[in-house]
């Protein structure tokens, strides 16, 4: 199904059609490299258009606004040249081979974050298809691609995205984006997208020059908010909601991934999210597409399903509060919003059963309350991790956990997120133990790379407790190479590549085919044991949780019951070893005869 946009170019047989709305100027020129340049005719509601002959996919162009000033497409499709550079017209066509390809249920998922930039030595859409194999062997049924929208300079987490419908030039052209989504979709794994509809980066955005694109009334940790309630709203609302359908159909996204969302403020009667969530749905009724959100103050309202268990706006959302109580439970750190985590036990207990920890109780480390009731919601609501980019980044040196605690800790917590019912997700490189750093890093100008590193010094006295001493030069080359996968890794350390495979494929044997059927989950207290004991009812089975998160041997004489999924080797008839988690089934139920991953 082909989709039409607003913003962009528009490429005709013979002719292209070029559009920007620029309400704050009154005439606008668009120069194309090599042929000349045109005044485009002001219309309604400030765009201004022209439609130029013989103008081709390949031609380079800018707008000129009246001062002279050369600027790029807010849409442009691609920047050969970075974000400063010319607009390149792109031809949309592309030779799909997965052609029947309408996704995967949700429930199926096994999510692996990774940065394109970082996830291999080259860096690129291309050579991360190299890897594609790898992840099939795995299990992972979802890549998650941290943002690819163009940001300035050579290297970036990429959310400083200023021109939302380009693929980021360092990473490769357009066509080589869909060849890696394309391959994925052969190998019977889903894509998803982060994309950031909450603010501009510092450097490259030059549409405030010509349009309302930011509110004067709302505010975020990155300046002015997005104008999705002020005169001209609009129009921007349809800037952004076209780029997530642009995403999904284009390049034929499985999904996105919305950055921040608490940070989208609107005072709309129809709030931004809402309306992209249903005209999103509306547009591409035929796939399976996956809408997950970060969202700090869990609001589980944007999670609601329907009469038939549907998601009425949002699949997912990333789940903070089971990383925190596991985190917490495999290092003692217990500074920053960690110390929140404290008593693990009972806030893992209530993150596996109910999805948030917090559901409107007091958090001393935001010192207000914090989240709203989750009880209600399907597990597959709410997507668990031990690692992403943001928990490792967010330290003041991008550490990992395997650099500095036992193996055996961190294979227990995986062990516990990989079986959940919870939807699971690796960062890339946790399944081979990878102790390459993962610290925030971008490339600016002189003047902004200045104000970057005195700004990360400040953001870092209120992250947990790290020295801002410690912290590496997000703007160094060096810092965005350390975080290079060393892919050797996945030789040296079989055994626990192996490990994570093994739970994978117990997951989607076991677990997967009763996860739509989801009922209640209790959890059970005792305060003389430190043992973790969770209960799910899920379909015609109940699945059991038992765990020991502890470096002491815990005597026990309850048994595991019904049928042993998983259980480690410290786990006997009468004592449950240091770091151990069992997993079972009640009643015994026969193991699913499909393949693992199903194309």
């Amino acid at each position: 199904m082909q989709h039409s946009f607003s913003f962009g170019p528009k490429i005709k047989e013979h002719a292209v059609l070029f559009r920007l709305w620029a309400p704050l100027v009154e005439r606008v020129l668009v120069r194309i490299e090599q042929r000349g340049e045109w005044v485009m005719h002001p219309g309604q509601d400030g765009w201004h258009v022209v439609e130029v002959a013989d103008a081709s996919a390949g031609d380079r162009y800018k707008f000129v606004l009246p001062d002279g000033l050369e600027v790029p497409d807010p849409a442009s499709r691609f920047q050969p040249g970075d974000v400063h550079g010319p607009s390149e017209l792109v031809d949309p066509t592309f030779g799909w081979r997965a052609e029947g390809w309408q996704g995967r249920p949700f429930e199926e998922f096994v999510i692996y974050e990774l940065h394109i930039g970082a996830f291999t030595e080259a860096g690129t859409f291309l050579s991360a298809i190299e890897k594609l194999d790898h992840l099939h062997w795995l299990g992972v049924t979802a890549v998650q691609l941290m943002p690819v929208a163009d940001f300035p300079g050579r290297y970036g987490w990429g959310y400083d995205g200023v021109l939302p419908y380009a693929p980021e030039s360092c990473y490769g052209r357009p066509e080589h984006l869909k060849m890696l989504v394309d391959k994925a979709h052969e190998r019977g794994i889903c894509v998803l997208l982060d994309v950031v509809y909450n603010h501009f980066g510092p450097d490259g955005n030059y549409l405030p020059l010509y349009a309302p694109i930011f509110s004067d009334k709302h505010k975020s940790f990155w300046g002015k908010g997005l104008n999705y309630d002020g005169k001209g709203s609009r129009y921007v609302r349809d800037f952004i909601i076209e780029n997530a359908i642009y995403w999904l159909s284009e390049f034929r996204m499985d999904g996105l991934r919305l950055d921040a969302v608490h940070a989208m403020k609107d005072d709309s009667d129809q709030h931004i999210l809402a309306e992209l969530a249903d005209r999103v749905r509306w547009a591409l009724p035929e796939r399976q597409i996956h809408l997950i959100l970060e969202n700090e103050d869990n609001e589980s309202d944007l999670l609601a399903r329907d009469e038939d268990g549907k998601p009425r706006h949002f699949t997912a959302q990333w789940n903070d509060d089971i990383h925190h109580a596991l985190h917490v439970a495999a290092t003692d750190e217990t500074f920053g919003y960690y110390k929140d985590y404290a008593d693990y036990r009972s806030r893992l207990r209530r993150t596996l059963c109910e999805g948030f920890a917090f559901q409107g109780e007091y958090m001393g480390y935001r010192g207000r309350p914090r989240g709203s009731p989750s009880v209600n919601l399907p597990p597959t609501a709410f997507v668990s991790f031990i690692q992403n980019h943001d928990q490792i980044g967010n330290r003041a040196r991008g550490d990992r956990m395997v650099s500095s605690h036992s193996v055996e800790a961190i294979k227990a917590i995986a062990a516990i997120y990989l079986l959940s019912p919870q939807i699971p997700m690796l960062f890339m490189g946790e399944e081979w133990g990878a102790t390459q750093p993962f610290p925030f890093f971008c490339d600016f100008d002189e003047e902004l790379n200045t104000k970057v590193k005195l700004g990360r010094k400040e953001e870092l006295k209120y992250l947990p407790g790290f020295q801002v001493d410690d912290a590496l030069d997000p703007t160094s080359e060096t810092t965005f190479r350390s975080a290079k996968l060393h892919w050797e890794g996945t030789e040296t350390n079989e055994a626990l590549i192996e490990y994570y495979r093994r739970l994978i494929r117990i997951r989607y044997q076991m677990i997967v085919p009763l996860l739509t059927q989801a009922r209640c989950c209790r959890a059970t207290n005792d305060k003389h044991s430190p043992l973790i004991r969770v209960h799910w009812q899920l379909a015609r089975a109940t699945l059991h949780l038992m765990a020991n998160l502890s470096n002491e041997t815990v005597i026990s004489a309850v048994p595991i019951v019904g049928q042993t999924l998983f259980a480690s080797d410290g786990v006997t008839s009468d004592s449950v070893g240091p770091w151990s988690v069992a997993w079972s089934l009640s009643p015994a139920i026969s193991r699913t005869e499909r393949p693992l991953l199903p194309c």
